[in-house]
């Protein structure tokens, strides 16, 4: 059993950097020593931390909410559940699963600090802390004992790890056998009209928006670039299968509607869900 820890903590549990200074990897579209990657997004993040939740609401037009809504239907939540939610940020996914399964245990966990303080004190202020701990730790070296979660969530974040596989070992390791694990991320468009459509305005409004809402058009400049970069559905869904997970699922969302929609939509991305062991779907 993981401890709860207080709301009004933030426990550093392991923040170790992975990588080398000798192998190389991807910061948006600049190739940087691996070493240094968590360090640049941290930067990101840190910068945007004030305005992100305007700026989600900004940039997709209020959609992530319905988005992670969805997630959290398709998880099939039990009452008792032990979750990790990963990249929790301001708290968004988080809320959603405490308000509605005010039984479950919440681990709000973020790399970045700022962030993290942010769905501290939204937790908080909005009342949905009493089933919360917010841990700050790095999700390519997870510090928890094998088995301790029925559900893992990342929204938006893994995109942002340094090294995916790494990443999704770790919180295969950390899940109950039954367990599950939801990723909720951008990818690549299917439709090629809309692919077009998506880099002018990921390339043009975005930075803007960024720049108006945030007075910081690099950040939101990487995330576009960040999102080109992030492996395509199928090969995000075959790294998650070489980490050892089973019954390997995406769904691309871009349908305004509710989870049942998902058995039509085959167009168009926005979102990718990956699962293992959901044995109560309700789709």
């Amino acid at each position: 059993m993981v401890k709860l820890i207080k709301a009004d903590t933030i426990t550093l549990l392991n923040l170790e950097i992975m990588g080398n200074m000798n192998k190389k990897t991807h910061f948006g579209y600049r190739e940087v020593d691996e070493a240094k990657k968590s360090k640049y997004v941290g930067d990101v993040f840190t910068s945007v931390a004030k305005n992100y939740d305007i700026m989600n609401d900004a940039m997709s037009f209020g959609m992530h909410r319905l988005w992670k809504k969805i997630m959290v239907e398709l998880a099939a939540i039990d009452d008792k559940d032990i979750i990790l939610d990963i990249a929790s940020g301001t708290g968004d996914i988080s809320k959603m699963i405490s308000r509605e399964y005010p039984n479950t245990t919440i681990f709000m966990s973020d790399i970045n600090f700022d962030m993290l303080s942010e769905g501290r004190n939204r937790a908080i202020n909005e009342s949905f802390d009493s089933n919360c701990s917010f841990c700050q730790l790095n999700g390519e070296n997870l510090p928890f004992k094998d088995n301790s979660f029925d559900l893992v969530t990342v929204g938006f974040g893994l995109r942002n790890f340094t090294d995916k596989e790494k990443g999704l070992s770790e919180m295969k390791r950390c899940l109950s056998e039954n367990g599950k694990l939801l990723i909720l991320e951008f990818s690549k468009p299917i439709n090629p009209l809309f692919s077009k459509v998506y880099d002018w305005y990921s390339f043009n409004v975005l930075p803007r928006l960024g720049s108006i809402f945030a007075n910081d058009s690099e950040s939101y400049q990487y995330l576009a670039e960040s999102i080109r970069m992030h492996p395509d559905q199928e090969s995000l869904k075959n790294m998650v299968l070489k980490t050892g997970f089973k019954d390997c699922k995406f769904f691309n969302l871009l349908k305004f509607g509710n989870i049942k929609d998902l058995r039509t939509v085959d167009n168009i991305i926005l979102v990718v869900f990956y699962l293992t062991g959901l044995h109560n779907q309700k789709f």
